[in-house]
């Protein structure tokens, strides 16, 4: 995985399991692999990490299972709200930056028309 400079690289790894768990590739109950498996697979700080895994708690993406390991959360809502938290992100960061170059609602609906129309 590439880091971006301008986010925290704990914040990345969560918005990948995040997006690997919307998608599909991570199901509910799923044991996530250890903090030491996570650093190795991402590239990151074993501490970095540990982070991560408190912030999914945080959030109530996963939960933890004493000497047994992490887990995605087995709340299907919680799952479903995740996804519409990343729609709601996706369109919120499209919209700023179709406003930031001057296009109003009827326009970017227009372009969008027009992109979709080029793909069938």
């Amino acid at each position: 995985m590439k880091f971006d400079n301008k986010l925290p690289i704990y914040m990345q790894v969560v918005d990948d399991i995040r997006s690997r768990i919307v998608a599909g590739e991570l199901h509910a109950g799923d044991k996530l692999p250890s903090s030491r498996e996570l650093a190795l697979q991402y590239e990151i700080n074993p501490n970095t990490a540990a982070r991560v895994y408190t912030e999914m708690e945080q959030r109530g993406i996963s939960y933890t299972k004493r000497g047994i390991g992490t887990f995605v959360t087995e709340d299907e809502e919680r799952i479903m709200q995740l996804k519409e938290e990343m729609i709601e992100e996706v369109i919120k960061d499209f919209l700023e930056r179709t406003r930031a170059l001057g296009l109003d609602q009827d326009k970017v609906v227009a372009y969008i028309k027009k992109y979709e129309e080029g793909r069938s």
